[in-house]
């Protein structure tokens, strides 16, 4: 049985160590109880680190001091001195100071002569985790005190060690919650920009700045069999980038094909010594590789080379490497489909240049739209064509400029300057960065030093236009911006310089037509005419006469038509005023609705409750006010009316954002948006779309007029359509404008006429967007001549002067 002085201290220690959760306060108590039981002593609690990893040796920690005693160093090797035999028999042990060596203590610092010296082992569920050490200074420990010290040992031990253990709980939620802040800070990086050039860089760079890794490297899928190192961070003395990886090769290849994530933690695996058989030092001894998966489609593969501390990598950094992937394969995607886009743009306008250059005959509008209109391509500052005429190179457009003046300076240096590039049969690119011309030959820089200096200029990037009948010309295009020519624009250049080069050669042969070509068959008209009887000469010239006569003084009404497209009047976006999640939907695809009718209704509870919360706020406001005024209280009365308005705007505006949890038409129209009722229960958030509304009360009918008639054509003027849907039925309207810009149809250009028609049939059964037709616009009464004739003798006019050139 224990004696009633052990279980009083045993309660006290128990006692407070229940206050405390952390195993250092724990401790604390239970050196400063130890110390108290001992006369003149002093006490440390030490717990017992047994290695992590298993290859690092166990040592003593201390985790708390009492009385006059101190560690030089809080940790202590297990075998070390008086320790080290605890730790070997796990009994409690009195040691005489006499007969100590100051060697077999060196742990502690003492100021004071050591008379006894007492171990007791903190032993939970027969496994050493800690020890009790406690030093008298005065007289020697005996039994009775060493049963109370082994006492307070076997008691504090559970408490010490669920302190261990709440902290390693504690520290493992606060890693998680690290790692989760570095997964969304990372995500946030990753979000912040959809350039790819700008991305590739940022990526591999953050993960290894969060990794703390060596190096990190970016591979790309370049096929079905290979793989293309795009990005590195770091130093990766067995891989560079523009280094690729095939099938079989090596463990990159291996993960991509079997898309599952790699560990290697064994600096003798056979992979890494086949990826290091070339390396001189400093090559990986420990990777973990995971595939870059988004949508379900491999976009590459992120690899992380050697942890910076020197230790091999674990299960736990190869689930933050793959949590990070996926963050990571998102973002190239995004950045990926963006490029793809602007692409697709870039065609798009390849496309529209290249059906502008074309279009024409006419040798100077295909000069100009060569060098004014590729800008919607390429980022230039000056483009200009040159022209090889009778043996000379002769500069015949430069962009911006409807005529060329030779006589200025700067028209003199680029001439001077495409007479050089024609020289060779090669394209020629020459750009400076600073003040280093990227050229390798001294004449060259010299001649674009001067150049540059002169015009402003960064770049120069001249190309010949050659057939197979030869030289014909060289274009050029400059730029401030010495890397404005990517290699996606180089490529493009090649292709519009080849489709400029078919265009001037047609145009420049269509030009050089003998006009003898003209002459000969009206002369054999004139032959033939003469050779005709007196008097059916002269019938034929009353009848021309008269057939003129006609032509001049009779007026006819003029029409000028085109093929007819019907477009909405108008159309709208109906999008959420607020945030929440669709309760109804009211509506479906097709459905005619009138102004402010609902189209759904969000869930609404939190906005009422607000609302509830501003009434109540703005009535208590008010009943304060008017109980301050009943007491006449001026200066309470006017804090509270104050506070009576701010809480009126407030109950406002929590009842517009209620009124907003319905959506509602802005016009009468039918519903277009298809299965608009499957947004029930999907969360939109404010500005939101749900549905596009049209109006179809009136339709706006694009007639496409051509370009020789686009003069005509004003606003106001009557329009008369015919659509295929309704070939009974003509619709009239009115011209409410006509495009300032034209575009190109069926490779002509057209200006389009929009003409504003009633739709007076029922909704079913009326006028619906992308019905097809014929137009025709009223352009008023003119001489029969000129509604039959105008464009034969425009044609004529123009070919005249084309070929003429007054």
């Amino acid at each position: 049985m224990q004696p009633s002085g052990h279980v009083e201290a045993s309660t006290r220690l128990l006692s407070a160590m229940l206050a405390e959760r952390e195993s250092v306060p724990r401790a604390a108590l239970l050196a400063q109880q130890a110390a108290e039981m001992v006369s003149d002593g002093a006490a440390v609690v030490y717990m017992l680190d047994s290695g992590d990893p298993p290859d690092v040796p166990p040592v003593w920690t201390s985790k708390a001091t009492a009385g006059e005693i101190s560690l030089d160093d809080p940790t202590v090797p297990a075998d070390s001195g008086t320790l080290g035999t605890l730790a070997q028999e796990q009994q409690p042990l009195v040691l005489s100071g006499a007969e100590l060596t100051r060697e077999d203590y060196a742990h502690l610092h003492a100021r004071r002569t050591l008379v006894s010296l007492a171990y007791v082992p903190i032993i939970v569920n027969d496994v050493l985790i800690g020890a009790l050490e406690v030093a008298s200074f005065e007289s020697a420990i005996d039994s009775s005190e060493l049963r109370t010290l082994v006492n307070l040992a076997e008691h504090a031990g559970p408490g010490l060690v669920s302190g261990m253990l709440y902290e390693d709980e504690r520290n493992a939620l606060l890693e998680s919650v690290s790692r989760l802040t570095q997964l969304y800070d990372l995500e946030k990086v990753f979000s912040s920009t959809l350039e790819m050039d700008e991305l590739q860089p940022l990526i591999v760079s953050k993960i290894r700045e969060v990794l703390d890794v060596q190096a990190v490297n970016l591979w790309f899928v370049k096929d079905e069999h290979e793989l293309l190192l795009m990005r590195q961070s770091g130093n990766d003395p067995t891989a560079a980038e523009g280094s690729s990886q095939r099938t079989g090769e090596g463990y990159i290849a291996e993960v991509s094909d079997s898309n599952e994530p790699l560990l290697i933690d064994d600096d003798k695996d056979e992979r890494l010594a086949k990826r290091n058989a070339s390396a001189v030092e400093g090559g990986p001894f420990s990777v973990i590789v995971c595939p870059l998966v988004a949508h379900e489609k491999q976009v590459g593969i992120i690899e992380a080379i050697n942890k910076m501390d020197g230790t091999p990598f674990d299960d736990d950094h190869l689930f933050l490497l793959n949590s990070i992937s996926e963050t990571a394969a998102i973002a190239l995607t995004n950045a990926g489909l963006l490029q793809a886009e602007r692409k697709v743009e870039i065609l798009q306008a390849l496309v529209q240049v290249s059906a502008e250059i074309t279009s024409t005959l006419n040798l100077d509008r295909v000069l100009q739209a060569v060098v004014n209109h590729t800008q919607a391509i390429i980022a230039f500052e000056r483009a200009a064509i040159a022209l090889e005429q009778r043996g000379a190179l002769q500069l015949k457009a430069v962009s911006g400029m409807t005529q060329i003046n030779r006589a200025d300076p700067a028209i003199s240096d680029l001439q001077k300057m495409l007479e050089w590039a024609s020289i060779s049969n090669e394209e020629t690119h020459v750009t400076q960065h600073g003040d280093q011309i990227d050229d390798p030959r001294p004449e060259t820089q010299a001649k674009f030093a001067a150049y540059f200096s002169a015009t402003g200029m960064r770049a120069f990037y001249a190309l010949p236009l050659i057939d197979d009948q030869g030289r014909l010309g060289v274009l050029s295009f400059e730029s401030s911006d010495p890397d404005f020519l990517s290699v996606a624009h180089l490529e493009m250049i090649k292709v519009l310089a080849g489709q400029a080069t078919v265009a001037l050669r047609n145009a420049s042969l269509y030009r050089e037509v003998p006009f003898i070509n003209l002459l000969e068959p009206l002369l054999q008209r004139k032959k033939r005419f003469l050779a005709v009887e007196k008097w059916r000469r002269g019938l034929m010239i009353a009848l021309g006469a008269a057939a003129g006569l006609f032509l001049i003084f009779c007026p006819l009404p003029m029409r000028v038509s085109g093929e007819a497209t019907v477009a909405p009047a108008r159309t709208a976006r109906v999008q959420a005023g607020v945030d929440g999640v669709v309760r109804n939907v009211y509506v479906h695809e097709g459905d005619y609705v009138n102004q402010g009718a609902a189209l759904a209704e969000l869930e609404d509870w939190n906005y009422r409750a607000d609302v509830a919360a501003a009434e109540a706020r703005y009535s208590e406001a008010m009943a304060t006010m008017n109980r301050a005024l009943s007491q006449n209280d001026g200066t309470l009365a006017g804090t509270e009316q104050v506070k009576v308005g701010y809480f009126k705007a407030e109950l406002t505006r929590a009842r517009e954002l209620l009124d907003r949890t319905t959506i509602r038409a802005p016009f009468n129209g039918v519903v277009t948006t298809p299965e608009v009722q499957n947004f029930v229960g999907r969360r939109l958030m404010h500005g939101d779309t749900l549905a596009e509304l049209m109006e179809t009360s009136h339709v706006t009918v694009d007639v496409a007029v051509p370009e020789d008639d686009a003069t005509l054509l004003q606003s106001g003027e009557p329009a008369s359509i015919k659509l295929e849907s309704f070939p009974l039925q003509t619709f009239r309207g009115d011209v409410t404008v006509v495009s300032p810009e034209s575009e190109v149809q069926a490779e002509h250009r057209v200006f389009i006429a929009r003409v504003n028609v009633p739709n007076n049939l029922p909704n079913q059964e009326g006028i619906r967007p992308g019905m097809q037709g014929h137009g025709k616009v009223s352009v008023g009464w003119h001489p029969a001549g000129y509604v039959l004739f105008r464009g034969t003798a425009m044609w004529i006019w123009t070919k005249l002067w084309s070929w003429f050139g007054w």
